[in-house]
C-alpha cells in the first residue's frame, strides 16, 4: 500500500514537473516571439528608410540625365538649323546661276535658229544654181546626166576588169611557180623515199604438178574429187592439155588462194579423196586466215600506225588478196600511208593522222563484193563502226572527191593516192577506156567558144589547146583555162592531175613575088 502511494506520488510529481516545465517554456517562447516581432518591425522600418533614400537618389540621377540629353538635343537642332540655312543659301545662289545660264542659252538658241534659217535659204539657192549648171553641162555635152553616169560606170568597170585579169594572171603565175617548185620537191622526195612493188591483177592461179598422172587422181573416179574441191572452195579447176599444170579460176582471190594451198597439200600428201580434200581445205582456210591477220599486222608495223581495232586489222589484211587495175590494194594502201606521212612532215601537218587516214582510205574495197555501194561509202561505214576519228572518216570520204575535202589531211591523202596510182607500171588500164578518156578530154576542150583545136598528149596528162587570137585575148585565156579545168573535174575521173595548156598566137603571112 505504501508502495502504491509512493508510485502515485512519483507520478504526480512527474506530471506537475511536466506542467510547470510547459508553462515555463511557453513564457520563454512568448518572450522570444515578442522580441522577434520588435526586431522585425525595426528591420522593416530601416528597409523603408533605405528604399526612400535610394528612390530619391535614382530620381535625382534621372533628372540629371534628362537635363543632359535635353541640352545635347537642343545643340544638335541648332547645328542642323545652321546647316539647313547654309544649304538654302547655296541652293539660292545656284538657282540664280542657272537662271543666268538659261538666259544665255535662250539667246544662243535664237542665234542658232537664225543661222539655220539662213543656211536653209542658202542651200535652196545653191540647189537652184546646181540645177542650172547641170542643164548647161547637158546642153554643152549633148547627153543627160544619167547617160554620162552610165558611160562613166561602164568605163570604170572595163578598166577594173582589165586590171583584175592582169592581176590574176600575175598572182597565178607567181603562185603557180612557187607552188610547182615546192610541190615537186615534196612529191619527188616522198616518191624517192617510198619504193613500192607492183603486182598485176589475175583471175587465175596455176598449180604445178609433179607429173600428168596426177591430173587423173585429182579428177577422181567419175570426177568426185574435182567436184569436191570445186564445191568446198568455190573455185573452178581447169584441167586441159597444159603439161604438168592445173589452172584455178575464180573472181575471189581469197578463195583461189585457199584452193591453191589445199591442192598443193593434197599433191604433196598423195592421198586424194573427198574426206582428205575437206580436211586440207579447212587447213588451207586457217592458213589463209592467219596469213590475212599477219598481213594486216605487218602493214600496221610497216607504217607505224597503232591503236587500230583488231577487226579492222583483219579487214586490212584481206586487202592483200585484192587488186585494182593490176595494183595490189594492200601495197597501195601502205604506199599511200607512207607518202601521206612524208608529205605531212614536209608541210608541218599531223603526220600520224595522215598515215592512219592513208592506210585506211581504201578499206571499203574489202567488202565491195559482199556489200552494195561504192568502196568509199563502205569504207566510211566501217570507219564509223570501229570508232575512227572524224578526220580519218572525212579523208576516206573525200579521197575520190565524193565530197569536197575540207582538211589538210584529206587533201594529202588525195594527193598520195593519185601519186601511188600514177606510178609508171603501177596500174593497167583497159585500152578502150583509155582511148575514151582521151577523146572526152578533147571534146570538153573543144566545147568552149574561141577554141580552134585541142590535143590530149602525154597519155592524157596534158591537154594542149589552141585558141583563135581574134576572138580570145590574153586576159580571157586565163578564164577559159579555169573553166575547162572545172568542167574536166566535174565530168571525168582520172588518176593524178591533168595540165591544161592554152596557147594563143597571131601570124601574119605574105608572099614575095
Amino acid at each position: 500500500m505504501e508502495y502504491l502511494i509512493y508510485v502515485f506520488c512519483a507520478l504526480a510529481g512527474i506530471l506537475i514537473g511536466f506542467f510547470v516545465g510547459f508553462l515555463i517554456r511557453k513564457k520563454i517562447a512568448e518572450a522570444k516571439i515578442g522580441s522577434a516581432e520588435e526586431e522585425a518591425k525595426k528591420l522593416v522600418e530601416e528597409a523603408k528608410t533605405q528604399a526612400e533614400t535610394q528612390k530619391k537618389e535614382v530620381l535625382l540621377e534621372a533628372k540629371e540625365e534628362s537635363l543632359r540629353l535635353k541640352n545635347e538635343l537642343e545643340r544638335e537642332i541648332k547645328d542642323r538649323r545652321n546647316e539647313v540655312s547654309r544649304l538654302e543659301r547655296r541652293a539660292a545662289s545656284r538657282e540664280e546661276a542657272l537662271e543666268r545660264k538659261m538666259d544665255q542659252l535662250e539667246k544662243k538658241d535664237e542665234t542658232l535658229n537664225r543661222k539655220i534659217k539662213e543656211n536653209d535659204e542658202l542651200k535652196v539657192k545653191l540647189e537652184e544654181i546646181r540645177e542650172q549648171e547641170f542643164k548647161k553641162l547637158e546642153e554643152i555635152a549633148g547627153i543627160t546626166a544619167a547617160e554620162a553616169k552610165k558611160e562613166l560606170v561602164q568605163r570604170i568597170e572595163d578598166e577594173v576588169k582589165h586590171e583584175a585579169a592582169q592581176k590574176i594572171m600575175e598572182i597565178e603565175a607567181q603562185l603557180k611557180e612557187e607552188a610547182d617548185e615546192k610541190a615537186k620537191n615534196i612529191i619527188s622526195l616522198a616518191i624517192q623515199r617510198c619504193a613500192a612493188d607492183h603486182v598485176f591483177e589475175t583471175t587465175v592461179s596455176v598449180v604445178p604438178l609433179p607429173n600428168d598422172d596426177m591430173k587423173g587422181r585429182i579428177i577422181g573416179r567419175e570426177g568426185r574429187n574435182i567436184r569436191a574441191i570445186e564445191t568446198l572452195t568455190g573455185v573452178d579447176l581447169i584441167i586441159d592439155d597444159t603439161p604438168e599444170a592445173i589452172t584455178l579460176s575464180g573472181f575471189d582471190p581469197i578463195r583461189r588462194e585457199v584452193a591453191r594451198i589445199a591442192l598443193e597439200k593434197l599433191i604433196s600428201d598423195g592421198r586424194i579423196h573427198p574426206a582428205r580434200i575437206e580436211e586440207m581445205v579447212e587447213k588451207a582456210r586457217k592458213e589463209v586466215d592467219n596469213s590475212i591477220k599477219q598481213a594486216g599486222e605487218k602493214a600496221i608495223f610497216e607504217t607505224g600506225v597503232h591503236g587500230i581495232n583488231n577487226e579492222l586489222v583483219k579487214l586490212l589484211g584481206r586487202l592483200k588478196y585484192r587488186t585494182s587495175y593490176g595494183q595490189n590494194v594492200l601495197r597501195h594502201s601502205i604506199e599511200v600511208s607512207l607518202l601521206s606521212g612524208m608529205i605531212a612532215d614536209e608541210i608541218g601537218a599531223d603526220a600520224t593522222l595522215a598515215k592512219r587516214a592513208g592506210l585506211l582510205h581504201d578499206i571499203g574495197k574489202v567488202l565491195t563484193q559482199e556489200v552494195e555501194g561504192s568502196h568509199v561509202q563502205i569504207g566510211v561505214d566501217l570507219a564509223k563502226k570501229y570508232k575512227e576519228s572524224k578526220d580519218v572518216i572525212h579523208a576516206i570520204e573525200a579521197h575520190h572527191n565524193d565530197v569536197e575535202p575540207r582538211t589538210v589531211v584529206a587533201m594529202i591523202v588525195q594527193a598520195a593516192d593519185a601519186i601511188s596510182a600514177a606510178r609508171p607500171g603501177a596500174r593497167r588500164e583497159d585500152l578502150e577506156n583509155y582511148i575514151k578518156r582521151l577523146q572526152k578530154l578533147e571534146e570538153i576542150a573543144n566545147s568552149f567558144p574561141g577554141v580552134e583545136k585541142s590535143y590530149a598528149i602525154q597519155a592524157g596528162r596534158e591537154v594542149r589547146i589552141m585558141v583563135k587570137p581574134n576572138e580570145v585575148n590574153d586576159e580571157q585565156m586565163v578564164l577559159i583555162a579555169r573553166d575547162i579545168v572545172k568542167k574536166i573535174e566535174e565530168n571525168l575521173e582520172y588518176p593524178g592531175q591533168i595540165k591544161i595548156n592554152v596557147i594563143r598566137e597571131s601570124r601574119a603571112t605574105d608572099y614575095a613575088k
